[in-house]
Formats: structure tokens, sequence, C-alpha cells
């Protein structure tokens, strides 16, 4: 049976990493990317257990292994990837509602991602319904940023409430930064993750 919690053990720090080498678009086929979408970030562990100590990220466990996550990567971490470091800055640069974005306190979902066999089956919307549960105390929003071409991933997210504030240009490939609004009810829709792997971090 599938679960979502908060990670709490450095054994599952790593199974994060071992889903994130299964999913790097340098370890897949150019049919699979362009399919299913793909990871670009790459992080250590050393990272992750950074990150881990500034907000626990999300992940479901299946069997006691990780077969899906939501990475939560505070501001203060971000400059520590340059990845995340960029969009960072692109997000302080954007506004939304009239308001600057540098001064609103937000999370960014540093990478999504779940297993292949685990897809279809709504985790998506699991993962990042126990995300807000666990963020929404301590921040106004969640953003990140989706491959313009994984079509999918930007479907899933916009049925969770993400919404479109911004495209940018990074690496000769589109992206937009997607913003979730939590003043905003949760729209009950299930969701479809036939293409969450997609979007940057």
């Amino acid at each position: 049976m599938v679960t979502t919690k908060l990670a709490d053990s450095e054994s599952e720090l790593k199974g994060i990493l071992a889903l994130q080498a299964a999913n790097l678009r340098r370890n897949l086929t150019a049919a699979e990317a362009e399919e299913n979408g793909f990871l670009t970030a790459e992080y250590t562990l050393d990272f992750l257990r950074r990150m881990h100590q500034s907000q626990p990220s999300v992940i479901a466990v299946d069997g006691g292994n990780v077969v899906g996550y939501a990475l939560a990567a505070t501001p203060e971490v971000c400059g520590g990837h340059p990845l995340l470091a960029d969009l960072h800055e692109e997000i302080d640069r954007l506004q939304f509602a009239g308001r600057s974005l540098k001064e609103a306190n937000y999370i960014v979902v540093g990478q999504l991602c779940v297993a292949k066999g685990y897809r279809g089956i709504g985790l998506v919307d699991k993962l990042y319904q126990c995300f807000r549960e666990a963020m929404q105390g301590n921040f106004l929003c969640a953003v990140t940023d989706i491959a313009r071409a994984n079509r999918r991933s930007l479907r899933a997210h916009q049925k969770t409430g993400f919404q479109t504030i911004q495209a940018i240009q990074f690496e000769g490939m589109e992206w937009d930064v997607v913003l979730w609004d939590w003043s905003v009810p949760r729209n009950a829709s299930e969701i479809s993750e036939a293409g969450e792997r997609g979007h940057r971090p």
C-alpha cells in the first residue's frame, strides 16, 4: 500500500536519489523523455540533507521503497544548487496578484517525480495534498517551473491548482513558471500524473 508522508530518514533520502537517477534526462532515451518527461537537476545526498534540515520533503512509500516525491526547497537552500538558484532568481523578479514574489513567503517545489510503475493512480494528487498540508502553515504559495514540451505534466499541475505566471527560456527550452496560491480552496479534481517528470529542477 502506498502512503505519503514527510521524509524522516537517511535511507529515504537515498531512495529519493535512486528514483531521481532513474528519471534524469541523461539516463533516458529521447523517446522516453519525450513521452514521459524527464528530470534535469541532479542533487547530491549532501544537498538533500541540507534541504531536509531546512524543510522535510514529501515522499510516497510502498513497502519501504520511495516511489514518488515532491521536494521542498526553501529560498535559503536554493542558492546551493545552480538550477534552483536560477529559478529562485526568476521567481523573485515576478509579481502575482499585484505583489512582488520577492516579498512573499513561498516554497519552491524543487522536483517532482513518480516511479514508472506508479503512474496513473493519482499519486501526484496525493503527494501535492500532503505537500500543501505540511507547508501551508508556513508558506503562502508553492512555485516551480515545468518544461512546456511536457504538456501532460503542465495539465496535472493545473488540475492541482498551479497557474502559469511567466514563461522563461533555459538551455534552449521553454519553461512555464507556475504558482499554487494556497489562499484559494483546493481543487478536488483528480489528476493524471502521466507526465509529472518534466519541471526543470
